[in-house]
């Protein structure tokens, strides 16, 4: 049942008026609210007023008009007609030893109006304000001129800001629209939106937040005086701006940040805000979309706060919402496969384990690349299904190539610290690897999840536990893009890896800043050496970068200059004459490898 937000509730029920509003639930009409002027015509209290309306509508309705009160109310529920009907009702208790001649005497007329009205949460309902006709004519003028004034009132305004609200913007935004453009002008539709509204409530409670709604409405009317200002809906505002320069209303959109930030109770970020110009043609609600698009655009990019709607926005806004609508559909469709991208070991230049990729092949949209598609998903909490099911497709190839009496190689999938808060990652993983009866014939050290740094950087102690479960299932850990900002030594003494992957940026701008990536890297093999991890350099494309890792004592590397991610078919196709297995090391030849880098490490 609908909840009216307390300042409203309190506004409504106390009024004067006698009226009632009734939300739409199942085809019918359930009353939410009652004003204290509808109780006192009824001669009941509130709590009865609510009970009679719910069970007993048609109690107290004069039985000739009930049959008339029925067909109009349900034609206006589903919005086949209007509310404006005279009935018969009794509006008062009834005195069993009172002496009546005649029964209609127990009746008065009521005449009673209704009409949607959408809330500011922009749920419709009903409410319907009824007048006694048996009053004086003056009476019931005055009753229909305060009906008249609320209607005004109430609906066209936020009761919070005093702003205008959608009601008002759906019936009056495009007379204005078009008095901007009768002076020549091109109007500017602006949507903002409070940058984190929620946090702001918990840290200052909701009167707080009520004071940096009220707060941002007075600035935006500071700054856009002749503008028509519209708060929507929650932490949203709406203007439609006179002023025809997208650069000054930029400069303006800053200046109020500026001033909410500086004024507001506590700390905010202000509000985000797309703006879309309206040229001829444009329609209102085209217009909103594109503002929100603009808006979305920029995300959690901190160092901005307006965008400007252009063709490009709104092609990647849409590209995303193709990514969000239709990943389930791949994923079912297997439009997304595993490409395998090769580790090589430096010393016997040998395939030594495989990293697997997904690459997205749409029918629609031809190949999205996974820059596109992984942060959508990660946005959007739909990582998760990707990862598990790139895990289920490498223990499925691992079988089918056992069955095939062809080289198995460990092949390491990507997980992201967000997929362990959506589902049970080693249940999932030992469902998986137990769903293709893999026990007894690929040990489950020949899966890896590889987890980057980034993610263990804002981890908490859950992830650390179920990272441990994961190479105590029998399962191994690399560590990701190691030295890629976020890096602290003490994620040693923290976690326990098989191998840790440097990030590639390190190798590949080796001699930036005089060379320091050098003594990093240097170093970081060292470190590894001596604590007994793995360690691998990504990004090798270069005669250069091999000399290097090679100088460096570096254990295994992976990059374009040996091997780009394929899919393994189009890998043993290729290589099939040319010896794969010798290409990729034996189960005897990793083991006598690790333990030779291991030995090494404690000497």
């Amino acid at each position: 049942m609908y909840q009216f937000p307390d300042e409203l509730r309190k506004a409504y029920e106390s009024s004067p008026l006698s009226f009632a509003y009734y939300e739409n639930i199942h085809d019918r009409a359930v009353p939410v609210l009652v004003s204290d002027g509808f109780c006192r015509n009824t001669c009941m209290s509130r709590e009865e007023v609510m009970e009679w309306l719910s069970i007993g509508l048609f109690e107290r309705i004069h039985p000739n008009d009930v049959g008339l009160v029925s067909q109009v109310s349900d034609e206006f529920l589903h919005h086949r007609g209007t509310y404006n009907i005279v009935f018969r009702c009794r509006i008062a208790p009834i005195d069993p030893y009172a002496k009546i001649e005649n029964s209609d005497e127990r009746y008065v007329q009521i005449h009673g109006v209704g009409k949607w009205q959408t809330m500011p949460d922009g749920k419709e309902l009903v409410v319907i304000s009824y007048a006694n006709l048996s009053k004086t004519k003056e009476a019931y003028r005055e009753t229909m001129e305060l009906y008249a004034l609320r209607q005004s009132d109430l609906f066209y305004t936020d009761q919070l800001t005093g702003l205008p609200n959608i009601n008002y913007l759906k019936e009056f935004a495009e007379e204005k629209i078009n008095s901007i453009r009768a002076n020549g002008k091109t109007p500017y539709l602006i949507f903002s939106d409070i940058e984190a509204m929620q946090s702001y409530n918990n840290q200052y409670g909701l009167e707080g937040g009520d004071r940096l709604l009220c707060l941002t409405a007075e600035t935006l009317k500071k700054l856009f005086p002749a503008a028509l200002i519209v708060r929507s809906a929650d932490d949203h505002f709406i203007v439609i701006s006179t002023l025809n320069d997208a650069a000054e209303i930029e400069e303006r959109l800053h200046e109020a940040n500026r001033i909410i930030r500086e004024e507001a109770e506590g700390n905010t970020l202000g509000f985000r805000s797309g703006v879309c110009p309206m040229e001829p043609g444009t329609t209102l609600n085209l217009a909103l979309d594109h503002a929100k698009h603009a808006v979305k655009f920029i995300e959690t990019d901190m160092t901005r706060a307006v965008e400007h709607f252009s063709q490009a926005v709104d092609d990647t806004y849409w590209r995303k919402r193709y990514i969000v609508e239709n990943i389930a559909q791949a994923l079912e469709n297997e439009w997304i496969s595993v490409f395998y991208h090769a580790l090589y070991r430096i010393e016997n230049r040998k395939i030594a384990a495989f990293e697997g990729l997904a690459r997205w092949v749409d029918p629609e949209r031809g190949v999205i690349p996974p820059k596109d598609f992984i942060p959508v998903l990660l946005k959007y909490h739909q990582l998760y299904k990707l990862d598990l099911y790139m895990f289920d497709q490498v223990c499925r190839k691992a079988r089918s190539l056992y069955d095939n009496g062809l080289p198995l190689v460990p092949v390491s999938v990507n997980f992201s610290r967000q997929d362990f808060d959506h589902a049970d990652i080693i249940g999932e993983m030992n469902r998986i690897y137990n769903k293709y009866e893999l026990g007894g014939r690929v040990d489950k050290s020949f899966f890896i999840v590889e987890i980057t740094e980034q993610d263990l950087a804002v981890g908490t102690d859950q992830l650390q536990k179920e990272l441990e479960q994961i190479r105590q299932n029998g399962y191994g850990l690399w560590l990701d893009d190691f030295g890629s900002g976020y890096s602290a030594l003490n994620v040693f003494s923290r976690f326990d890896f098989d191998m840790i992957k440097c990030d590639l940026d390190l190798l590949q701008h080796l001699d930036d800043h005089g060379g320091i990536n050098r003594v990093i890297l240097r170093e970081l093999v060292d470190v590894a050496r001596q604590i007994g991890i793995h360690v691998l350099i990504e990004g090798l494309e270069t005669e250069e970068h091999l000399a290097f890792v090679k100088e460096i004592g570096c254990e295994l590397v992976q990059g374009f200059y040996y091997h780009k991610p394929e899919p393994i078919e189009e890998l043993l196709k290729r290589q099939t004459c040319a010896g794969l297995i010798k290409l990729c090391e034996t189960q005897q030849e990793r083991y006598e490898q690790n333990h030779k880098w291991l030995n090494v490490c404690k000497a």
